[in-house]
């Protein structure tokens, strides 16, 4: 039985971390659980079953029902999480996607559930690890080029490490990447490598390392990056995403 474009009963069911916000819709306005439909439409398009994951105190008792993660992009990680206080330039902040989303985050890394990360997921998957952010990338760079445009997406070059799985799965060792973020990972999370850089030095892609306790001994697919593939036309990471994900189901 097909369920929409692209999948089937069969295929993967992929948890994608989405916001809860104040919004106006018809005649309301009222508190929602929301996602930029693309996330969505990115997923269905590549064979996966899209579910939207609402930030609750809860929401990480869903993980064993899935067969693969997305956290998407959002607002800012509360600076407290990671032990700075807060630049004047960061906010706002949502306390409970911070906590739903982290637990979310530790327990997929424990249950070894394929997990993609987008700009503020790859944030979160740093953070939960340890890591540390740059609040405002312009104050470190001098320049607006992560996020040339107040309201749509830019676009700037990545290159990515030679050996990684990000370069298995985009087949490439460079990338122009549809880009809108004013923070980064500073300090890498235990765990962790960079495989993306902007020109400029900035860390746009990361993953688990290779060792005892990473990808290569878990098997475990986690990639995160920086910059948004759901607004892209190249959607080399959803596959790779759902081909874990159809492997673990």
């Amino acid at each position: 039985m097909t369920t929409t474009a692209g999948t089937t009963n069969t295929s993967p069911i992929i948890g994608i971390s989405c916001y809860s916000v104040r919004a106006q819709w018809g005649v309301w306005d009222d508190e929602a659980d929301l996602l930029p439909h693309r996330y969505v439409a990115m997923v269905a398009r590549t064979g996966g079953l899209p579910v939207l994951l609402p930030p609750t105190e809860h929401t990480a008792d869903v993980l064993p029902r899935l067969d693969g993660l997305i956290l998407s992009g959002g607002s800012d990680v509360e600076p407290s999480r990671y032990g700075a206080p807060p630049d004047p330039a960061a906010g706002p902040f949502y306390p409970a996607r911070d906590a739903a989303e982290l637990e979310l985050c530790r327990r997929a890394l424990a249950f070894r559930l394929p997990l993609l990360g987008i700009c503020r997921g790859l944030q979160l998957i740093n953070v939960a690890l340890g890591g540390t952010l740059h609040q405002h990338l312009p104050d470190l760079v001098g320049n607006d080029s992560h996020s040339p445009q107040e309201i749509g997406y830019g676009s700037h070059k990545v290159s990515v490490a030679p050996g990684s799985q990000l370069s298995a799965i985009l087949g490439r060792s460079e990338a122009a990447v549809p880009t809108h973020h004013h923070q980064a990972v500073d300090g890498l999370g235990a765990g962790l490598v960079g495989t993306a850089w902007a020109d400029d030095g900035v860390i746009e892609a990361a993953e688990l390392a290779p060792g005892d306790s990473g990808a290569s001994a878990t098997g475990q697919f986690m990639v995160a990056v920086q910059w948004h593939p759901e607004v892209g036309e190249d959607p080399s990471l959803f596959n790779a995403l759902i081909a874990a994900a159809s492997k673990r189901k």
